[in-house]
């Protein structure tokens, strides 16, 4: 019986377990990655690990969310980080040199090694073909240490795509109808591999924007094959000598499969406010647009902005509609300017952003009240963009380009005939903006530059014998790391403050619940199904853990955030019957009596609902290595005291 492709990456990396579905594995990382937003707190963690200098055979530390300075928090962030980067042996990308996963693909990534970022949609790498995962913080620093990363060992989902796209429909319209079939969370617990004839037709950036929003399904990463395209792709940027051909074996068993018709497929939108929430453009309708945003690490490469250009030239948007545009990296920009594409895009009225999230994060740029905005982003939750009843559309930059002419939704395939867009042969290559590590002999004259907005993240202490608190915060299904952490130009200047921070924790669901947890001194969360997905943000377990959260009781997690809490020291516990879920409410107060006995040997746990006398089973099947770091309250102890 063959391999998948990622079983075969995965097999070569293996340095803890056996390869079963459902049991824990350990791999060894070739690459990191953090963004400002996560990367203050990841390095703090680095250092308090102790190694000092990187040993990963290349770390990057990118400056691309917090980029908007009207305060000294974000400039101090950016000079904390660069420093860190110079004295233990990480690049550093300046701001401006663009959004961390499309310079990853452009001047870093290689088919075949592991990638682990602080960020969750560093998947992108799949679209080169490596096994890339989106990570806590803290996870990335123990990797930084030359320490193994841990996943529980996923199954395979196979998409076979056959076809051809025709013209005016994009990558954006396959991942959509992923997204449409199997919804937020039919990623669980899989890796999802591209195969078949349709796969010589994408390019790589086409290929990016898949695996980019494969974190929308929640699955543990997305891979394409490495193949002559990826060869051509990375021959361009100056960098065959990376390439390697990588595929799965024409015998690979797979545990599922579904087959995506790329013939068939035509221009969509994932209608507010979830990504899965996907229609046709068409099924729309002609809806009156206010604001389009295009560009975000899922769809502003080269080719994504030459096909804007194209549509905009010559022309106007409309009166009504505010567009902005931000190319994904600093080589786009020039690029554009240079070939004479971002006159027309200036010349249309677009605003030209810089090369950052911006709005993606919600970093400017929020839509007018209750306006509808069309985005070329990867998240669509409520409240996201700035604008809490902004009605955010995701779509195509073919869809977003053509509707902000006509001031309403519509089908780009109304353009007619499409101009072929292809890959130059060479890309324009400056890494002016990236700088090196210093060398060894030079590291220790080195000064770490620390703000003062940069404050101790909070530690926790060893699993008690017993828990009992009040039930501070009941919520319901596919609850977000932004509703639990808010992201925003508000709130982002503070990920290296968590006392500050904390103020915001729940805002969304429960604008009393930060004080009310300060009062109470420690609480539990009760949640539904798929809860902690989105954003691999490790301060929607920090943030928490800070306000004296101990445990989160849940129908179901998601994988990151799972990790990111036992991280942290809190318990993440699951309804053996979900529903129980109904027996708690917000309020009641609880008990887990002998909850480190049963966290050390046990496999369930007995909650007792003081309020009504209930007792509800609890899971608590962890791996050994989870129940240590529970056992020791959270990573960091852990890794110190081992």
């Amino acid at each position: 019986m063959g391999s998948t492709l990622a079983q075969k990456i995965i097999r070569a990396h293996l340095l803890e377990g056996e390869m079963r579905v459902g049991q824990e594995i350990g791999l060894r990382i070739d690459q990191t990655l953090t963004q400002d937003a996560t990367g203050t707190m990841a390095y703090l963690e680095f250092e308090a690990i102790g190694i000092p200098r990187v040993r990963t055979e290349l770390s990057v530390a990118y400056i691309d969310h917090n980029t908007l300075q009207s305060g000294f928090e974000n400039a101090d962030d950016h000079r904390y980080i660069q420093s860190v980067a110079k004295k233990h042996g990480l690049y550093f990308s300046r701001p401006g040199n663009g959004i961390c996963h499309q310079v990853h693909l452009e001047r870093f990534g290689v088919p075949g090694k592991t990638l682990i970022g602080s960020d969750s949609h560093t998947p992108t790498g799949g679209g080169l073909g490596m096994l890339a995962f989106g990570a806590g913080g803290m996870d990335v620093a123990v990797a930084m240490g030359g320490g193994t990363y841990y996943i529980t060992m996923p199954k395979m989902l196979r998409v076979n795509l056959t076809g051809r796209l025709r013209p005016w429909v994009s990558a954006k319209d396959v991942i959509l109808e992923v997204l449409r079939r199997l919804t937020v969370k039919g990623g669980v617990g899989r890796i999802v591999e591209y195969a078949g004839e349709g796969v010589e037709s994408l390019s790589v950036p086409e290929r990016a924007t898949i695996t980019n929003m494969g974190a929308e399904l929640g699955a543990s990463t997305s891979i394409f094959p490495s193949d002559e395209v990826t060869r051509a792709f990375l021959k361009a940027q100056g960098r065959e000598g990376d390439w390697v051909p990588l595929s799965a074996d024409p015998d690979a068993v797979y545990d599922e499969e579904i087959t995506v018709d790329l013939s068939a497929l035509e221009p969509s939108a994932a209608c507010p406010h979830s990504p899965d929430n996907v229609k046709t453009v068409r099924e729309i309708g002609p809806i009156r647009v206010d604001q389009v945003c295009i560009g975000s690490c899922t769809n502003s490469s080269l080719s994504d902005m030459l096909k804007v250009a194209s549509i905009l030239k010559g022309k106007t948007v409309d009166e009504h509609v505010s567009l902005s545009i931000a190319p994904g990296s600093k080589q786009v920009y020039n690029m554009l300017a240079a070939c004479g594409a971002l006159s027309d895009i200036i010349s249309a009225g677009a605003r030209v952003l810089e090369c950052a999230c911006g709005p993606c994060i919600g970093m400017g740029q929020s839509p007018n009240s209750a306006g509808v905005s069309l985005r070329t982003f990867n998240r669509n939750f409520e409240g996201r963009s700035g604008t809490k009843d902004a009605q955010v559309y995701l779509v195509s930059p073919e869809t977003a380009a053509y509707s902000a002419l006509r001031g309403v939704l519509s089908d780009p395939r109304e353009l007619g005939e499409q101009p072929a867009f292809p890959l130059p042969e060479h890309f324009l290559l400056n890494d002016n903006m990236v700088i090196p590590p210093a060398p060894p002999a030079e590291v220790e004259q080195l000064e770490i530059l620390r703000g003062p907005n940069i404050k101790p993240f909070p530690v926790s202490g060893p699993l008690a014998e017993d828990i009992s608190c009040e039930c501070t915060l009941k919520v319901g299904d596919n609850i977000t790391t932004d509703h639990i952490m808010p992201a925003g130009a508000k709130i982002l200047p503070y990920r290296s403050n968590i006392p500050y921070l904390s103020k915001f924790c729940f805002a969304v669901c429960d604008e009393g619940f930060a004080e009310r947890s300060k009062q109470k001194g420690s609480g539990i969360v009760v949640g539904g199904e798929n809860y902690g997905q989105g954003s691999s943000r490790e301060h929607a377990a920090l943030v928490p853990l800070y306000l004296g959260v101990k445990a989160v009781i849940v129908k179901s997690f998601a994988r990151i955030h799972v990790a990111n809490l036992i991280n942290a020291g809190i318990l993440p516990l699951t309804f053996a019957d979900p529903a129980d879920y109904e027996k708690i409410s917000q309020g009641d107060s609880l008990r887990l009596a002998g909850i480190r006995e049963a966290i050390s040997h046990g496999s369930t746990a007995m909650l007792e609902n003081l309020a009504n006398g209930e007792k509800i089973p609890l899971n608590v099947e962890f791996s050994e290595r989870q129940r240590r770091i529970l056992l020791a309250g959270g990573l960091l102890n852990d890794t110190k005291g081992a």
